[in-house]
């Protein structure tokens, strides 16, 4: 921690304005110069220092960070999050998603015709992979990711082959080489969006399926819990696009649409992630390697105690998301996310009029 502590101070000495680029007047996805602000927060979960803004455009509605992290900001905010500290804590959580994992799958395999290979883009440790495999025993699956997790999902035989690097640069040397491509919350922390489905478009052979859960922007959650949203997962997530945007993109690059789904998608968290962030944010922090020094005892231990008398909060959070919320998402425009298989049109494939 104190080796950490050391190279974090050091990279933050000039401050966070070296981590962004340049303020954007335009719409990353329509073009449109009439931008609106939507929300602005800071960094809820690792609690790096810096301010970020998500910008809304009032014609096609889609929410954006602006100013955008740069490459030295998105490894710097990502780092110690899905690898190094936050390995381990992730890795359990993400390992304990089995039954969400099947759900996806099985919104596939109404599609699939036979045996399959599958790329799993953003695929982390290959959690999702081991699952699927066991509600679709006819599909091999790989797995794509930019930190080592996908070779690391190889030696654990979660994946058959484990692929380190971008989508894009992926894509230009196996055109046509899968059957399937998932982006399972992966889309909505690219840089560029339409290259990411340029990319599916390229690797998929005609008649192949891409299927895509991304967070909802217009889930009333959005707006009833404001900054507390856990969706908003401010400064990872740089585009959030409506449904309609994102259906009408997929056109345009070449697939059809052939289903979506929202309550299936949906993760019944809400309310008790928003408690935590709340919770978590007015208790003393924890030990950070990118805070000035480490806490005391007496931090620590009011910190604990904050957390202790939270639990009845967390408790009482969690039972409406699972008893009130979840059966009433769909109704009541709760959900959280949403779903979209498509597939590829070209030669061999029949594409409706």
């Amino acid at each position: 921690m104190a080796a950490l502590r050391t190279a974090y101070l050091c990279e933050l000495a000039a401050g966070t304005g070296a981590f962004f680029e340049a303020r954007q007047h335009r719409c990353p996805w329509c073009g449109s110069a009439r931008l609106g602000g939507r929300l602005r927060t800071t960094d809820l979960l690792q609690h790096k220092p810096g301010e970020f803004s998500l910008d809304r455009c009032h014609d096609c509605g889609h929410i954006f960070q602006n100013p955008r992290l740069s490459e030295r900001g998105l490894a710097f905010y990502y780092r110690d999050f899905y690898d190094g500290l936050g390995e381990e804590r992730l890795g359990g959580l993400f390992a304990g998603r089995t039954a969400a994992y099947r759900a996806r799958a099985g919104s596939v395999h109404p599609h699939l015709t036979g045996p399959a290979e599958w790329l799993d883009v953003g695929t982390g440790h290959g959690h999702f992979c081991a699952s699927a495999a066991e509600v679709l025993p006819d599909v091999v699956f790989d797995g794509l990711d930019r930190s080592d997790g996908a070779e690391l999902a190889q030696r654990a035989g979660r994946v058959r082959r484990g692929h380190r690097g971008s989508f894009t640069d992926l894509a230009a040397g196996m055109p046509g080489a899968y059957d399937v491509v998932s982006m399972f919350h992966y889309l909505e922390h690219s840089t560029d969006p339409q290259a990411e489905l340029e990319a599916a478009h390229a690797v998929l052979r005609p008649g192949g399926l891409v299927v895509i859960d991304v967070p909802d922007p217009e889930s009333r959650w959005a707006r009833l819990l404001g900054r507390w949203w856990l969706p908003w997962l401010q400064p990872q997530h740089l585009h959030l696009v409506p449904v309609a945007n994102l259906r009408r993109r997929l056109a345009e690059t070449g697939f059809t649409v052939l289903a979506e789904e929202h309550a299936q998608a949906h993760d019944a968290v809400d309310l008790v992630a928003a408690a935590w962030l709340a919770l978590d944010g007015m208790a003393p922090r924890e030990d950070l390697p990118w805070l000035a020094e480490p806490p005391g005892a007496a931090r620590r231990a009011l910190r604990a105690a904050a957390l202790l008398a939270g639990v009845p909060l967390l408790l009482a959070a969690a039972l409406l998301d699972r008893a009130v919320a979840r059966p009433l998402a769909g109704r009541w425009g709760l959900t959280n996310a949403y779903r979209l298989v498509a597939r590829r049109e070209g030669p061999g494939t029949d594409r409706p009029a």
